[in-house]
């Protein structure tokens, strides 16, 4: 009871400051201060459900005490509470932690510290994959890989601005008489590689990609799986351009961020930000960056929000917001425009009246985070990843141990998949059983009749059916359906 006194003495003496006005509600002998809004009576209230009991830090800060943090939820009528709660139990079953441990992806460990995930061969092997199709695209799209440390002297971000505003959230330590941070993000390490060399008008576009780790220090509360983490991958993107280059290279983003949605059959939706109250850059160039990206959207047809007032100080922004397979929204990639950046860094080029020009720099990120686009997928897939992505794409279930020696000659014909060999002392049946747990796309079944006929049976995750097929055609038909999942994106072809 004393904890909860000191904490609304606190609210209260922080209320006071800001000259705010309190409100306190009282229900039978309970009360408390709370912002509302609050109804009359409890008669005004429809179906009500407790969903869990948790333990949550005051604040999200582990110094302070642990408080008892009760879940529930009300719904108009009965029928909107169960259709709620169906949704719920589907996102539970789809729980990336749970599948992540069933699957052996990932773990998140005492003895390594909280947000910090360590992926086991199997999500390594996901990640892999999303790695190698968005250097493809970014290769294939013109941008040169760079690579930056994982941490910087102070100086850095006190000159990007980052310092100043987010020094709260970053990991800062000492080495001597220097102060350094681990970076919180990759742009000041791109802006000064760009610094680092004179440019001509003819030679921007540059593009400069990343796969950087990052680390941002979020509350230990706020951290839970993949979701929230301190440390993290960025597949980012940063481009240094002219002005009256940004429509044409905005465009080409947007084409790679909606080729790349729809390879993972995510349903998207986009909003333009605009100039918010605070900015930095003039009227003109706001004016002028704002309508090439009206002009991009325009152009290509699509449906778009206008949220105005919401781009960052430093730039406007299209958003991307996409729903997985159960119809949950997510935040997705942004083009992000900065006028901000390039003044910080005194980058320039010369133009073609050989006076130095600043450049426009673009952000831009085709999945967001690895960790949090990684777990978006487990969720979205229940774990069932498209034939490319598997982390184990076919599996031989011999018979019996007589069929051994032939289970390991069908294997080497797909050499060029991800295939085990399924040699324990068991029955059949429960190496069925053990493929569909593990999620395995497809599991290939040899006995006597498949050695003696030198072809294969074969089952996929979702039939109950088996099929007989010669080795060589089911092979074929293998890399055509890891191809087509895996196809170059329009814009490249």
């Amino acid at each position: 009871i004393r904890d909860v006194y000191k904490r609304q003495l606190e609210l209260l003496a922080e209320f006071a400051d800001e000259n705010e006005q309190v409100t306190f509600y009282k229900q039978g002998e309970w009360g408390d201060l709370c912002a509302g809004p609050h109804v009359d009576s409890t008669g005004e209230i429809g179906p009500v459900k407790l969903l869990e009991i948790a333990g949550a830090y005051w604040r999200g800060d582990e110094e302070n005490p642990m408080q008892t943090r009760i879940y529930g939820t009300a719904f108009e009528d009965e029928s909107d509470l169960e259709n709620f709660l169906e949704r719920k139990q589907e996102a539970e079953k789809r729980d990336h932690r749970r599948i992540g441990n069933e699957m052996n992806l990932f773990s998140i460990q005492d003895v390594t510290g909280p947000g910090l995930p360590l992926y086991h061969p199997p999500g390594k092997t996901v990640l892999k994959e999303l790695e190698d199709f968005v250097e493809d695209l970014n290769q294939d799209a013109g941008y040169d890989y760079v690579e930056t440390p994982h941490v910087f002297k102070t100086d850095l971000w006190h000159r990007s601005g980052h310092y100043e505003n987010y020094a709260d959230d970053m990991f800062i330590f000492d080495v001597g008489d220097d102060e350094f941070g681990l970076k919180p993000m990759n742009c000041p390490g791109h802006a000064a590689i760009f610094q680092d060399q004179s440019w001509s008008y003819r030679d921007l576009p540059i593009r400069y990609a990343e796969n950087g780790k990052v680390y941002r220090k979020e509350q230990r509360g706020e951290l839970s799986g993949l979701s929230r983490v301190w440390a993290f991958t960025i597949d980012d993107g940063h481009l240094f351009i002219r002005p009256d280059q940004i429509e044409q290279e905005v465009e080409e983003i947007m084409d790679m961020i909606i080729d790349v949605l729809e390879t993972f059959d995510l349903e998207y939706e986009m909003a333009l930000a605009t100039r918010p109250e605070k900015s930095v850059g003039s009227d003109e160039i706001w004016e002028h960056a704002e309508e090439q990206l009206e002009n991009v959207l325009e152009k290509r047809n699509l449906e778009y929000d206008i949220e105005e007032g919401d781009g960052a100080f430093y730039g406007p922004k299209i958003d991307f917001a996409f729903e997985d397979a159960i119809g949950r929204a997510w935040d997705g990639p942004t083009v992000q425009l900065d006028f901000n950046m390039p003044d910080r860094f005194d980058l320039s080029y010369v133009g073609e009246d050989n006076e130095e020009h600043e450049p426009v720099m673009i952000h831009r990120a085709l999945y967001g985070s690895y960790e949090r686009f990684f777990m978006m997928l487990i969720e979205h897939y229940e774990g069932k990843f498209p034939l490319w992505l598997a982390p184990e794409q076919v599996r031989v279930l011999p018979i019996s141990d007589a069929n051994l020696g032939y289970a390991y000659q069908v294997a080497n014909e797909f050499d060029d998949f991800r295939v085990e060999v399924d040699d324990r002392d068991s029955t059949l049946e429960r190496k069925i059983r053990a493929a569909h747990d593990d999620r395995v796309p497809y599991q290939i079944i040899v006995g006597d009749n498949e050695e003696e006929d030198g072809n294969i049976s074969v089952r996929d995750r979702f039939e109950d059916q088996e099929y007989d097929v010669e080795i060589e055609d089911f092979h074929d038909h293998l890399v055509t359906e890891r191809d087509e999942q895996r196809s170059e994106p329009d814009f490249l072809q």
